[in-house]
Formats: C-alpha cells, structure tokens, sequence
C-alpha cells in the first residue's frame, strides 16, 4: 500500500484563487469591449501595454475622487482623523484597481499556462500583501481616534490601545497568510489542523499562563481599575497600580514596596477601587464620644473649626459631624471628612485624632471611658 503524505499538496491549477477569480477575462468585460478586445489580441504586447496605460489613469482618478470627497468631508468636522483617512483609503483604491489591471494585461498576452498562472499569483501575492499592510495602518489610525475621542463614553482607552493593536494585527496577518498560501494553489487545511494539534498541547502545557493571558484580556477589556488606581484587594493587599500588564498587575504598597499579582488571581479577586468614582477623593471617618453633659453644639462647631481650611482635608464636598448614638458612657459622633489622596488616609486619621484630643482638653470637653468603682462591704477578719 503505498504511503499517504501529510504535506501539504497544490491543487489544481483550475482550482486556483487566481483562475477561480479571473478565468477568461473576455468573461468579465462589456459587449462593446470585446470586438475591440478581439481584434488587439493579434498583438498582445500592445494589448498589454494599452490595458496598463488606462488601468493605471482609472486607478489615478478613482484615487482622486476618493481622497477629494473625504477632505471635503473632513472640511467639516473637527480632528485631524478625516485628513489622515483620506490618503490611505485613496491609496487603497489605486492599488486594488491597478493590480486588478495588472492581472488584465497578463491575461492579454496570452503566455503559456504555467507562466502565465505564476504571473497571476505573483500579482495577487503582491496585491494581498498591500492590502494587509494598508489595513494595519488604518487599523491603528482607527484606534488612536477613539481613543482620543472627546466623547463622555469612550469605546477604546488609551491604554488598551496596545492590546487592541496585537490583537487586530494577529487577526490581520493571519487571514492574509490564508489567502497567500491559497492565491498559490495551496490547501491550507492540513496546516491548521497541525497548527490545531499543537495549539492544544502548548495550552495544556502552559495553561497557568493562558489563564493569566486571558484574565489581563478580561481587565483591560472590562476596566475595573487603571494606572494610578488605589485599590484594596479582598486579600488585604492595598496600593497604587503602577502597571497592568498581560500576565501580572503590580501595586505600590505604602511601604513603597511593589508587589506582583498574577492576573488570573486579580481577575476573580474583589476590588475596591478607592481612586473609582467621579473623582479620587476618599471619605475618612474618625468615631469620638462625649460625655452627656456636654453642649452638643459647642461640640460640633468645635469639630467643624477644626477641619477648617486644613491642607489635607477637601473643601469640596465639605466636611460634617453626625452623632450616631447613645453610648453606655458617651453620645458616639464621626467625624467625616474628604481627602484628595486615598494612601493619605492613616496619616491624616492620626493628626485628626491628636487634634481633636488636644483640642477638647483645652476646650474643657470631656472624652468619657469606661469606669469601675470598687466597694469593699467588710474586710476579713485575721485569724491568730
């Protein structure tokens, strides 16, 4: 029995991308062309050389029209995006017309099947290659306008720009490989489904960095924090985020300590994101008690004057006193207050609460504790 090889092998040339787009090209021309068509024929190079001549003035004025129609466009609206579009999509036009004509002239010169097939492909192979490039560009040009966008609601950040731009080149270079290897006869097939084969044993060898791969996807995709976030994970580690990587995030803890967090434990870890919200300031709370016999509005306006036109306390919400209950010994009050940075909050805590005690001490406010009076009935009596 004679062997089977995987290798990939050519089809047909009937078969091909090129014959398949292109057969006989007097299939695709006008009526009136063909007698035209016929009669060139009888000299091909001519017939060639008159195809290229009025492909090239087509592609010429399409590319013209195409770019004058979009600056026009651009001439009323704001940005530059309009500009830097017009060019590339013009350019993108002439290339695609004057390949296309490229392959006419070919055909028109009536060459033997196999020079003529490797012509074809050589041209398609060259057209696809032009097209892949010009669809990075504009890919890129595409994401960096809404990334810039002005709008309230952004579809692209700056900072998943990277990402996005892997994956659409991947996306972009992957399918143009496809119909390369296609435009030359050749059944891609079995190289997928290699390519398959191998893709699931590289996953099972490297699932914890697949995992940590995808998790930095799902982050960049999803947003819960960005660079320079302060956040507190449900595993008590705090800090600000000075990189969110593919694989890891990293925290700058208030020890200035940087820690690493691989992806795929953030990814289903609780965040709180202290810098989330309309802005970055962080409400503190600092409890105090007072005696019963205190002026409970002697108390507030002395708190109030406290946190007055404090460098480290916002203005803006402004701070408040809330009294929350009767305590066994005291009335339990906070006192609330913003702060512009959350990795300031301990500090500030502590000087709130050594001015509060040196505050009420010289205003004569009572900080009440708990207290134990001890009575002795009768005390033993000694036994000689």
């Amino acid at each position: 029995m004679a062997e089977q090889s995987n290798k990939p092998q050519e089809t047909d040339t009937s078969s091909s991308l090129a014959e398949q787009t292109l057969g006989n090209i007097e299939a695709y021309l006008p009526d009136f062309i063909i007698p035209l068509w016929e009669k060139l024929q009888t000299n091909p190079w001519i017939l060639s050389i008159i195809v290229l001549v009025l492909g090239f003035f087509v592609a010429k004025g399409v590319q013209w029209f195409i770019r004058s129609l979009i600056m026009k466009i651009a001439e009323k609206t704001p940005g530059d995006f309009d500009d830097k579009l017009a060019p590339l999509l013009s350019k993108t036009a002439f290339s695609f017309i004057f390949f296309l004509t490229l392959i006419i002239a070919i055909e028109a010169l009536d060459l033997s099947e196999s020079i003529d097939t490797f012509l074809k492909r050589f041209v398609v192979s060259i057209l696809i290659l032009s097209l892949m490039s010009k669809l990075l560009k504009a890919t890129k040009l595409v994401l960096n306008a809404l990334a810039n966008s002005k709008n309230r609601f952004k579809f692209v950040e700056e900072r998943t720009i990277p990402i996005l731009d892997i994956s659409s080149k991947i996306l972009i270079v992957g399918a143009a490989l496809y119909f390369l290897i296609l435009s030359w006869g050749i059944d891609p097939t079995a190289w997928l489904a290699s390519a398959g084969i191998i893709g699931i044993a590289v996953g099972f060898a490297a699932k914890d960095t697949l995992a940590n791969l995808f998790s930095g996807f799902f982050i960049v995709a999803d947003s819960p924090y960005k660079l320079g976030d302060y956040i507190i994970l449900d595993a008590a580690e705090r800090g600000r985020v000075t990189h969110v990587g593919i694989r890891s995030t990293r925290l700058l803890t208030r020890d200035d300590v940087e820690i690493t967090i691989p992806n795929s434990v953030i990814g289903n870890a609780k965040i709180v994101n202290e810098s989330g919200g309309p802005w970055e300031k962080t409400r503190i709370r600092v409890d105090v008690g007072v005696s019963y016999d205190s002026d409970l509005e002697f108390v507030h306006d002395v708190l109030m004057e406290l946190v007055d036109d404090r460098d480290d306390i916002a203005n803006n919400p402004a701070p408040r006193v809330r009294y929350r209950a009767f305590g066994a010994s005291s009335i339990d009050l906070q006192l609330m207050a913003w702060i512009n940075y959350p990795e300031q909050k301990g500090m500030i805590t502590h000087k709130l609460i050594m001015d509060i005690h040196k505050t009420f001490r010289e205003k004569g406010i009572e900080i009440p504790y708990s207290k134990h009076d001890l009575y002795v009935k009768e005390f033993p009596i000694a036994k000689d």
